[in-house]
C-alpha cells in the first residue's frame, strides 16, 4: 500500500479553522524517567501543527498515548509533564484535561479561539487499543474535525487514530505530510540503495528486508538483528541478545539467494566475557561466556565502503549496546557516516527511538536529511503495509 503524495489532504486545504474545535492526534511518547522528560525531541517535531491551527484560531485538543499502561490509569504514564513541556516550548496556556470526557468538553467549549488543551493520556482507556467505535464516537464529539499529526502510530488499528475517522473530516497535520513526502523518495530510490539495520527484533523488520531485494545493493546487519542470522548459522553466540522468535524469518532470507548475497553481516565484533574483558574477536571465535555487544573495526570500516556509494541511505537500528560508553563505537561510527553521505551527496532518512538517540549522541542530526519520528510505522510505510491512521487522509 503506497500513499502518493499529490493525494494528501493537507490541513492548509482547509480554508476556515477559526472557531472550529480540532481533535489532533499526536504522538508524544517521551521517555520520561523521575516525572522529566528525557528527550523531547517528538515534542518538538509537532508543535509547528499545533501553532499552524492556534494561529488560525481553532480551539485545539491535543490527544497522544504514553507507554502502554494497558487500559488502566498508572501515574507513571501521565501526560502532565508534557503538557508542562509543551507549555515552556510554545509559551502560550495549555489546559491539561482529565480522563473524564464530560469534564473535558465543558473545558474545551470555554477555551478561546486559539486556545490549546491537552487530554491525559488516551491508552489509559481500554477502547483505545480494541479500535471501539464507542470510544472513538465519545472522542469525536469533543470536536469538530480530525486532524492525524501522529505518522508514528499510523500503523495501528487503535480508536483515536482509526475508528474516529468514521465520525469527523480528517485531514493530515505538517509533519505527517512531511513524513510522507520523506519516505515516498525512499520508495523510487536513486540507486545505489545502502540500508542499516540493527536493533533487536526481526518481527518489524523482515517485511521491509524482504521488499529492499527489488531496489538495495547492500543491506548492512548489526546488532541483535546480526546475532540472530549467525545464531541461524549454527554460530556460537553466547549470552548475546538475539531474537529466537525471527529466526524463522531469518531461514526465509537465507533461502532466497538473491536477498541473501544483498545481506553483510559483521566480520569482527566487540566482546566481553563474563569476569568484564573486553576483545574484538571474529563471528567463529565467539565462546559462551561472551556477549557481543557492537560491531568491530574492520566492519565500521567495510560498511563504511558501502555508504560512501549510496545515492540513497536508510537507517534504523544501533549496531549494539551504544547506552554503554565503551560500546557505541560502531553505532556512532554509522551515524556520523550516514549524516555525511547525507550532507547533499546521497539522500538519507534515519527512523527509529534509538538511532534518533545516536544521531543527538553524535551532534549529526541536523545533517540527515529526514529524521522521522517514528520506527515500526517507517518500516510498515516502506514495506507497503497497511496503515490504518492514513486512510481517508491519504489515497
Amino acid at each position: 500500500m503506497v500513499f502518493m503524495t499529490n493525494k494528501i489532504k493537507s490541513l492548509r486545504g482547509l480554508k476556515k479553522w477559526h472557531g472550529k474545535t480540532v481533535f489532533l492526534r499526536v504522538d508524544f511518547n517521551v521517555p520520561i524517567v523521575n516525572g522529566k522528560i528525557r528527550e523531547d525531541y517528538k515534542i518538538k517535531s509537532g508543535l509547528k501543527t499545533i501553532e499552524y491551527l492556534s494561529d488560525h484560531g481553532a480551539r485545539v485538543l491535543i490527544v497522544s498515548h504514553l507507554g502502554d499502561p494497558a487500559g488502566m490509569f498508572e501515574a507513571a504514564y501521565s501526560l502532565r509533564p508534557v503538557a508542562t513541556r509543551l507549555r515552556a516550548l510554545l509559551k502560550r496556556p495549555i489546559k491539561f484535561l482529565p480522563l473524564d470526557l464530560k469534564k473535558s468538553t465543558k473545558l474545551i467549549k470555554a477555551l478561546p479561539p486559539g486556545g490549546l488543551a491537552l487530554l491525559e493520556n488516551i491508552r489509559f482507556y481500554s477502547g483505545e487499543y480494541e479500535n471501539d467505535v464507542q470510544l472513538a464516537k465519545s472522542l469525536s464529539e469533543l470536536a469538530d474535525v480530525y486532524v492525524n499529526d501522529a505518522f508514528a502510530v499510523s500503523h495501528r488499528q487503535q480508536a483515536s487514530v482509526s475508528a474516529i475517522k468514521k465520525y469527523l473530516p480528517a485531514y493530515a497535520g505538517l509533519l505527517l505530510e512531511d513524513e510522507v513526502r520523506a519516505l515516498n523518495k525512499i520508495l523510487q530510490p536513486k540507486k545505489p540503495l545502502v540500508v542499516v539495520m540493527g536493533g533487536a527484533k526481526i518481527k518489524t523488520k523482515a517485511p521491509l528486508i524482504k521488499k529492499l531485494q527489488q531496489t538495495a545493493s547492500q543491506i548492512l546487519l548489526g546488532g541483535g538483528l546480526a546475532n540472530t542470522f549467525f545464531y541461524v548459522q549454527g554460530l556460537e553466540i553466547g549470552r548475546s541478545l538475539f531474537d529466537s522468535d525471527g529466526a524463522k524469518y531469518v531461514k526465509k532470507f537465507f533461502k532466497n539467494k538473491k536477498l541473501s548475497n544483498k545481506i553483510k553481516l559483521p566480520l569482527d565484533l566487540i566482546v566481553k566475557n563474563r569476569v568484564g574483558v573486553v576483545r574484538v574477536a571474529s563471528p567463529q571465535e565467539i565462546k559462551k561466556s561472551d556477549r557481543i555487544l557492537d560491531i568491530g573495526p574492520y566492519t565500521i570500516a567495510v560498511y563504511s565502503a558501502e555508504i560512501k556509494k549510496a545515492k540513497t541511505l536508510i537507517w534504523n537500528g544501533p549496531m549494539g549496546k551504544f547506552e554503554e560508553r565503551s560500546f557505541r563505537s560502531g553505532t556512532l561510527a554509522m551515524a556520523s557516516l550516514i549524516a555525511a553521505r547525507s550532507s547533499g551527496i546521497a539522500y538519507g532518512v534515519v527512523g527509529g527511538g534509538e538511532t534518533v538517540e545516536a544521531l543527538k549522541l553524535a551532534q549529526v542530526e541536523q545533517y540527515v536529511d529526514w529524521v522521522s519520528t517514528a520506527g515500526g510505522a517507517m518500516l510498515s510505510y516502506l514495506s507497503g503495509e497497511k496503515m490504518p491512521g492514513l486512510s481517508k487522509i491519504i489515497n
